[in-house]
């Protein structure tokens, strides 16, 4: 079914970003986790906690129907108190448990309407939400990783990304 390949699909993007986070904090020290660039800007740590908050709240907490004790403000207000080893448990604890929500779904459930963050969203749109809110953050991430270390990150070494379409 349709909706099968769609939960399938979203479960693989989004267990894309995990690992790409991981390589980036393996490469920083926990000083340079929490660097900002600027006093508008985000550590690669709040970006952590903002992500794990984000889909805490999409998909645990409303497609999961667990309680939603989000506090958004301190995942942006933190500056310290996490090691990268504790980031990483974080994130692949709400990746991991996400993933088993999302592949568990019913397509009624991707229908079915769900008020998340003051929206009124259904399941599928809060699935595309979380897919694309965590690819967009992963990608700066990486961004704040490469910028600091001046070094690929390798994450399509032995790809041939110039191959044209058959």
């Amino acid at each position: 079914m349709l909706y099968e390949e769609f939960l399938q699909q979203s479960a693989y993007r989004i267990n894309l970003n995990y690992p790409r986070i991981k390589t980036c904090i393996d490469m920083l020290s926990d000083t340079e986790i929490w660097q900002r660039p600027n006093s508008s800007s985000n550590s690669v740590g709040n970006l952590v906690l903002h992500l794990c908050g984000n889909m805490t709240q999409y998909i645990i907490s409303a497609l999961g129907k667990n309680k939603d004790d989000r506090n958004r403000d301190s995942e942006f207000s933190t500056k310290e108190g996490f090691t990268a080893a504790e980031l990483l448990d974080k994130m692949k604890a709400v990746n991991d448990n996400c993933v088993t929500i999302i592949t568990g779904l019913k397509e009624e459930q991707l229908a079915a309407k769900y008020e998340v963050q003051g929206y009124t969203m259904s399941g599928i749109a809060i699935i595309i939400h979380v897919t694309e809110h965590y690819s967009y953050h992963t990608g700066q991430i990486v961004f704040l990783t490469k910028s600091l270390k001046d070094t690929d990150t390798g994450f399509y070494k032995g790809r041939n990304l110039n191959a044209k379409n058959k």
